[in-house]
């Protein structure tokens, strides 16, 4: 081989490795956390989603035939109020914006509002998505579709205002289910996964994992995914529970989420 083409190869594969290196350094750390509290959670719940309204948990429970959105004491888990679902729809992600409870269904179609003390429902609006998660950084909705993209939307006209694609590193994230806007930092569960991504709403990118595998081994039932994130009412951190958990967990990370 000559010099002349020897050199530019070598350039070349210098510029790869550099390149192969950045990609695999942006890739998201895992953050250390601790257990702060366990507490009761109905393990017949199919969670999927879960949020804080002022001293209580809301919780959108799924399956066909057995959907329903109930208010729950955070210390016990006793179901205070519910509203069943139609036995055709699939309850999916839940939040609170404006004095009301919001529900989507996962392929009809649908979002419901609630009053979220009573939970009366107060009207049905067509969701042109397939519901997965849902949160709200206090002026729009938040929600996922079990891909990789977020959609923030309108709460009165439910348009589509932004989108952003998660990544880690380089890789695209599907699979994103229940969300949690805290602190300006989403929180999401992956489906198939027992880790929560915490994402950069700027950028979609992961900012950092929490690998929550080791709780299973604490709960009394088998259980299903992770599933269902929300601020803990009565510590102020971050409350976690799956689909058939028998348990809800009260986590704190260790040092926060790592700066964007």
């Amino acid at each position: 081989m000559s010099g002349r083409l020897l050199l530019p190869r070598v350039l070349l594969g210098l510029v790869a490795l550099l390149a192969f290196g950045a990609g695999q350094a942006a890739a998201a750390p895992t953050a250390a956390w601790t257990l702060i509290a366990t507490r009761p959670h109905d393990a017949t719940a199919f969670t999927e989603g879960l949020v804080a309204d002022r001293g209580d948990l809301l919780e959108s429970t799924g399956l066909n035939g057995q959907s329903a959105v109930r208010r729950l004491d955070a210390r016990t888990g006793a179901i205070l109020a519910t509203t069943a679902l139609s036995p055709s729809e699939f309850g999916e992600g839940l939040t609170v914006l404006g004095g009301s409870a919001i529900q989507l269904t996962w392929t009809q179609h649908l979002l419901h509002v609630y009053d979220p003390t009573t939970l009366a429902l107060i009207r049905t609006r067509r969701y042109r998505f397939d519901g997965w998660g849902l949160t709200t950084n206090g002026r729009q909705l938040i929600a996922s579709d079990g891909s990789s993209t977020l959609r923030w939307l309108d709460p009165v006209s439910l348009r589509v205002v932004r989108r952003v694609t998660v990544r880690d590193g380089a890789r695209p994230v599907v699979d994103l289910n229940e969300l949690e806007y805290r602190h300006g930092v989403i929180w999401a569960n992956v489906w198939h996964s027992d880790r929560i991504a915490l994402i950069d709403p700027a950028s979609g990118r992961v900012r950092a994992w929490v690998d929550l595998r080791s709780l299973r081994r604490r709960l009394s039932t088998p259980g299903e995914v992770l599933n269902g994130i929300a601020r803990d009412p009565v510590t102020g951190q971050i409350a976690v529970t799956g689909k058939l958990w028998s348990e809800l967990f009260v986590i704190r990370l260790v040092d926060g989420v790592p700066a964007a």
